[in-house]
């Protein structure tokens, strides 16, 4: 399966029921990272190849049985709920023009799941950003999925595999990458401990969590890799916690409270692979990534990019040449 399949989910429903309706996309952040180009267009908006990541996301979330997308945006950002909103007038100007492949695009969006949105008024940090998602939940929804759109976790259904661990075992259950040593600093830590029961060896329990800690203090190379399937247990733990690292309320410390206070909390350690969104680096790769399994992009895409690191190449040289 291509990097652009493994995300691209077709709104249908899934064959089993999840154990959530709701997922949650935080995405109030200003993508500081990606200036001066996100100073108009919202980073979550910035296309791989064609796709916006934050569509790529929602295609995951209703692959994987989510009924409707929550976004978390903060003021000003309307933009990226507005992709989800059907545009008739471009949809007629394409079915007029015979853009028939065009149209299957643009409408794909606005068809994958209800889409809503709550403000983030203050950046006070991702545990913050998940909070304002209670308001709209629905009084029986015992679990909400989160994903977080700078993380493209490939292949698609962890959340499946994290959906059959939260209906064995109850409680919260998230995905880990395992990454190397000299990385564990720039995420979320787990301190994990093996299940002894587990027939997937990559479900372990979670006994705590350290947010960026240095290599010293690390517990395990096991990192948070954003996507997260949350009991409502959550939300009472966030109103309880202070500020954490950087003085944001950390989602982190909101999940370690809920395990020192005796709540089941397990991992999924994912061995595909994950695109970083969240940074031109890992943006870039994504997109040629994506853009060499597309049969439109891909061959001439491959042959210029061996041309390019080939030893031969001289950048005095143009094309024409």
């Amino acid at each position: 399966m291509t990097a652009e399949a493994a995300v691209q989910g077709n709104g249908e429903a899934h064959p089993s029921k999840p154990e959530f309706r709701t997922a949650v996309v935080p995405a109030a952040g200003l993508g500081t990272r990606f200036l001066p180009a996100t100073k108009t267009v919202p980073k979550e908006l910035l296309p791989v190849v064609d796709t916006p990541g934050i569509e790529l996301v929602a295609s995951e979330a209703a692959g994987s049985g989510a009924e409707r997308l929550v976004i978390v945006t903060s003021p000003g950002k309307d933009g990226v709920t507005a992709h989800f909103v059907q545009d008739l007038v471009l949809e007629s100007t394409l079915a007029e023009r015979g853009k028939f492949q065009l149209l299957e695009k643009v409408r794909k969006a606005p068809g994958l799941l209800d889409v809503t949105s709550v403000v983030q008024e203050e950046p006070l940090g991702l545990g913050h950003a998940v909070a304002q998602a209670e308001a709209v939940l629905d009084p029986d929804e015992e679990t909400i999925a989160v994903l977080l759109p700078d993380d493209l976790v490939l292949p698609c259904g962890v959340l499946d595999v994290m959906n059959r661990v939260r209906r064995k075992r109850g409680g919260s259950v998230l995905c880990a990458i395992d990454v190397p040593k000299d990385q564990v600093s720039a995420y979320g830590v787990f301190d994990v401990a093996p299940v002894p029961d587990a027939v997937n060896p990559n479900v372990m329990r979670v006994k705590g969590m350290v947010e960026k800690p240095s290599l010293d203090e690390a517990p395990s190379t096991y990192t948070a890799a954003g996507r997260y399937l949350l009991d409502r247990a959550i939300f009472d733990a966030l109103r309880r916690i202070g500020p954490g690292a950087g003085g944001e309320l950390q989602l982190t410390d909101a999940i370690s409270l809920l395990i020192d206070e005796g709540h089941p909390v397990h991992v999924v350690v994912h061995r595909g692979s994950r695109h970083d969104l969240g940074n031109p680096g890992g943006y870039l790769r994504a997109a040629v990534d994506f853009a060499l399994e597309r049969d439109e992009y891909g061959p001439a895409l491959r042959e210029w990019l061996q041309h390019r690191l080939s030893p031969d190449w001289d950048p005095q040289l143009t094309v024409d040449e």
